[in-house]
């Protein structure tokens, strides 16, 4: 085996990880936001985030040179769209279950390629269009319209979905000019200040065994995004980047083996449509 194809499945083993992690996470939250409210512990969870992002960016240029962004409304802006996604997550796992959530959820992929164009002045081909219209095709098997299968619950992945592929579009437009330190610093920032002005008031004394969640979802944020980056530092973003798409399958697992939620065949088919129509995409962004 040669030298790159072991960094490559380094990678990709802790990008394994990292999404392993991050359902992990959600299904601690899944349990919190059954007693706590969503923005007391997303705060904490913030908090912790902050002081992982001040200490990696004052070891990678300083916090001064990572707060002087040269794009700096775009980066507030992203840092307010992914603390109210992550609240509207969380909001949602109290309506739906894990891999209900996450089987709607992956469609961001497919918001991503379409708001390319608007947003980063992309063109899709043909190809990557039939592709999308399939994806849909894969929601609607999900959803069921008409059934009574998903109600007005199913808002919140599409939502979170949408708000995630702007978010991921926003960073690559703030990436061309600011540092990695800075994206991360700037989410911390906000995502601090917006939840504990939300979260001060509704304040809830978690008792002891909440505590415990609450520390491991603090340690499971900072250990998902240090494992991300580790996988960057041994594969390239381009290479790992379907392997994300794990975190539903473990979601699934979790659902089963810990919340007794048995997806039904429809969902299975359904995100299994979304996942391949997804790759596809990627796969055709890769060529062109």
């Amino acid at each position: 085996m040669n030298k790159s194809v072991s960094s490559d499945n380094l990678g990709i083993a802790f990008c394994l990880a990292a999404t392993l992690i991050f359902s992990c996470q959600d299904a601690i939250t899944k349990v919190l936001v059954s007693t706590l409210p969503a923005p007391q512990f997303i705060m904490i969870r913030f908090w912790a985030f902050l002081v992982f992002a001040l200490i990696f960016a004052s070891l990678n240029g300083g916090i001064k040179t990572a707060l002087a962004s040269r794009r700096p409304l775009l980066q507030i802006f992203r840092g307010l769209l992914l603390i109210l996604q992550i609240i509207l997550f969380a909001f949602g796992l109290k309506h739906l279950g894990l891999a209900d959530m996450h089987s709607l959820f992956v469609l961001f992929p497919v918001f991503v390629t379409i708001l390319a164009v608007p947003v980063l002045g992309e063109s899709i081909g043909w190809r990557r269009i039939i592709a999308v219209c399939i994806s849909f095709l894969g929601a609607l098997l999900i959803l069921r319209p008409g059934m009574g299968v998903f109600g007005l619950e199913a808002l919140y992945p599409i939502s979170c979905a949408i708000m995630f592929a702007v978010y991921n579009l926003l960073t690559r437009l703030t990436s061309r000019d600011d540092h990695y330190a800075s994206n991360i610093l700037f989410v911390a920032i906000i995502g601090a200040i917006v939840s504990t002005t939300w979260g001060a008031t509704v304040w809830q004394t978690p008792n002891s065994s909440e505590w415990v969640f609450i520390l491991i979802l603090c340690i499971a944020g900072v250990a998902g995004h240090v494992l991300l980056m580790k996988a960057l530092e041994y594969s390239e973003a381009s290479k790992i980047q379907p392997f994300n798409y794990f975190t539903l399958v473990w979601a699934i697992i979790i659902s089963i083996l810990f919340f007794a939620e048995i997806p039904d065949l429809w969902t299975l088919a359904g995100a299994a449509i979304i996942i391949s129509s997804g790759l596809y995409v990627f796969r055709r962004s890769q060529l062109s």
